[in-house]
């Protein structure tokens, strides 16, 4: 098994305001796997994906990522390890306004020992003629499609994505999927993508459903759809 979820539990604030976000959270992703994290806000979606991306810390149990514990590594640890096997999407796309296209994905390549050609990417993202040009000279869809190749051109072995087209258009928001269903397959990365849009689920291989802090379903998908047939 890949990656291993074990009893994860974490809570926020002290006292009479502590509350619990995540209260025992358990599941098993094969690699290349695609997994989707569905639930309404408060579920504790987010907070579990940050907990598998190591930028939080559980308060208890573990997550292993082939073989190697999260909680047992120092901070040196922590950051190799996101380096080594981590890409990250998020809904904002926190690209570096100075950098061009191009520059803005090679900055992921330079995180990585065997990083993908840039050049590749591009074209695989429909980006190649627009590389010398600046974000904000792009649209939004661009501007992720931009953040995509940074968090792929890295090689990652698993790729995080917290609702990559909250903030697109129904028609950007499929092209996005479409690239992401293309990462998943092209390059074998296990995908893991907090979404509360309910019909992003039938393109997983996995859907994990979240409320109140604990899993209500676990469900592999047995007909599962391409992006391209997704309707909402």
């Amino acid at each position: 098994m890949f990656i291993e979820i074990c009893d994860i539990k974490k809570a926020f604030g002290e006292g009479e305001s502590r509350v619990e976000v995540l209260k025992g959270i358990s599941f098993e992703l094969e690699k290349g796997e695609f997994c989707v994290l569905l639930g309404p806000s408060g579920s504790g979606k987010s907070t579990l994906l940050n907990i598998i991306g190591g930028i939080d810390r559980a308060d208890s149990g573990h997550i292993s990522i082939g073989g190697e514990k999260t909680a047992d590594m120092n901070e040196k640890a922590l950051t190799r390890y996101r380096r080594k096997h981590l890409g990250y999407i998020f809904q904002m796309y926190n690209l570096i306004p100075n950098l061009n296209i191009k520059e803005n994905i090679e900055v992921g390549a330079y995180l990585s020992d065997n990083p993908l050609d840039v050049d590749d990417i591009l074209k695989t993202l429909d980006l190649y003629e627009h590389r010398h040009k600046l974000p904000n000279q792009l649209s939004g869809g661009q501007q992720q499609r931009t953040a995509i190749g940074r968090a792929i051109v890295k090689n990652p072995d698993i790729l995080l994505c917290d609702e990559p087209t909250g903030a697109l258009d129904y028609n950007t928001s499929k092209e996005i999927l479409r690239l992401i269903e293309t990462v998943n397959q092209k390059y074998g990365s296990t995908v893991i993508m907090v979404t509360h849009n309910d019909a992003i689920k039938n393109m997983a291989d996995r859907v994990v459903k979240l409320r109140d802090g604990v899993i209500r379903k676990n469900t592999l998908n047995e007909h599962k759809q391409s992006a391209d047939e997704l309707d909402w």
